[in-house]
């Protein structure tokens, strides 16, 4: 096995740009104001007042909807229609993104296919601006191709790292890049929730207010997108457009592609055994991030501006829990950074779970919690597998991160909801996301990444 820093060129090391990191780390600004402010906080209620008013067209808005929706024949009850948008978008994805990585991979110029599925996503966000009155079904179709085309981009994205990164530079550039998101989707939110709140004074209705921050997302996402496309266009072509010119081509070429790839999974044990500690800490990540304004309001019975500061404090601390974690890894390296903030996600769930109901100010503490782990993690785990992928399928290897993410994600809401079923309880069903961070962390603790990496054909990073 190669030892630390045997592989280590200092000549290589000055093929990488930092005007090239910088110009990539801005995607994360760009597609995190849609993540945050349409994904995470508004489409999904707006969403279900539209198919409520077509459903319910003169229910009382504090009265609940017990007329089903029709989609293709199939009763779909009005609360329900934005869980399964975004289930179905999810599987939906799992399965495209695999062709995606394939097509980027044997892509001379990725980053143009990055931006292209960028802007298609950035037009169907900026669309919903014209979901008015009852027309659910245009929201449905909208929610799911950004959603499609927002996964293409980040597949592409992130195996971009391994390009404008050295193997000692990945997880500060990667931490870096995450909380840049976290600001930009923070900054976004905060202003398209100043506009909700003030849309009165304004002369505007809180219709329209919604609709304006959707288009804002879309079009913060569209502007934002030219800076890592214009930045990176004479970015040096890597192993993968070498491997484009001599392979098959269309569609057959990717399937083919696609075939190899799965037969060689079996040669990269630790890159799998890495994607599975992933799915399960990660899983719980998602688990916690989507069920924390349920836990807030109905366990502890806090009011909505309550909840909607929680959002905005998480998103901000996440900013500087980045960069921390990833002055972190630098010290002690990536894996056991992740180690410890798994380590602290099981604490923050444990404290959730003795919050007394309406005690706000511990509410903030754990949100502080979280945002100081959230967004370390995921960044960290984003260039931890950057080390593992084999040189020249990037693209197809980060698809797999992607597509068994969202394939899987669903593990985590399905043991909140059934928990909470069976006891009654929020409190026993966030109890039970400990599991998801002990099986991950157990998972990750097998992962020898310095076999991993060698068996991939990569550098030698100092720190792992």
């Amino acid at each position: 096995m190669t030892q630390p820093g045997s592989a280590r060129s200092s000549g290589k090391k000055r093929h990488y740009s930092r005007k090239h990191q910088r110009a990539w780390s801005w995607y994360d600004w760009a597609n995190s104001a849609f993540v945050t402010t349409t994904g995470t906080v508004l489409i999904a209620p707006y969403l279900t007042a539209l198919a409520r008013a077509d459903a319910c067209p003169d229910l009382a808005t504090d009265e609940t909807c017990s007329t089903a929706l029709s989609v293709l024949g199939v009763p779909i009850a009005v609360g329900s229609l934005a869980p399964y948008t975004v289930t179905v978008s999810t599987i939906v994805s799992a399965v495209f993104l695999l062709f995606v990585g394939a097509i980027a991979d044997r892509s001379a110029n990725p980053t143009k296919l990055l931006g292209a599925f960028a802007w298609a996503g950035s037009i169907a966000a900026m669309s919903m601006f014209f979901l008015s009155g009852s027309n659910w079904q245009l929201g449905v179709m909208l929610l799911i191709l950004a959603n499609l085309c927002l996964g293409s981009s980040i597949v592409i994205y992130d195996a971009l790292l391994v390009r404008v990164a050295h193997p000692d530079d990945r997880d500060k550039v990667s931490s870096r890049g995450w909380a840049l998101g976290y600001a930009g989707g923070g900054l976004l939110l905060a202003l398209n929730l100043g506009l909700l709140q003030l849309h009165e004074s304004l002369g505007i209705t809180e219709g329209m207010a919604v609709r304006i921050s959707l288009f804002s997302a879309g079009l913060w996402w569209a502007i934002f997108t030219l800076i890592p496309v214009l930045g990176l266009r004479n970015l040096p072509a890597g192993v993968s457009a070498v491997r484009a010119a001599s392979a098959q081509g269309g569609f057959s070429g990717v399937l083919q592609e696609l075939r190899h790839t799965f037969g060689e999974l079996r040669h990269y044990p630790q890159t799998l055994m890495f994607l599975l500690a992933y799915l399960f800490f990660n899983d719980g990540i998602q688990t916690v991030i989507y069920s924390a304004s349920l836990y807030g309001s109905e366990q502890l019975k806090f009011d909505s501006s309550q909840l909607i500061l929680t959002i905005l404090l998480v998103q901000f601390v996440a900013v500087a829990g980045a960069l921390l974690f990833g002055a972190m890894a630098a010290r002690l390296g990536a894996k056991t950074s992740v180690l410890i903030g798994l380590m602290v996600w099981i604490a923050v769930v444990m404290f959730a779970f003795f919050v007394p109901a309406g005690a706000f100010t511990l509410w903030l503490a754990c949100a502080a919690c979280i945002g100081l782990v959230l967004g370390g993690t995921q960044a960290l785990s984003r260039s931890m597998y950057s080390q593992l992928v084999p040189v020249g399928k990037e693209s197809e290897f980060f698809s797999f991160y992607q597509a068994m993410e969202r394939g899987t994600s669903w593990f985590g809401t399905l043991a909140f909801g059934l928990t909470f079923q069976l006891t009654g309880s929020y409190r026993a069903a966030i109890l039970i996301l400990i599991v998801f961070f002990v099986v991950g962390g157990i998972l990750l603790l097998r992962v020898n990444m310095r076999a991993g990496i060698a068996a991939a054909g990569n550098e030698q990073p100092i720190k792992v």
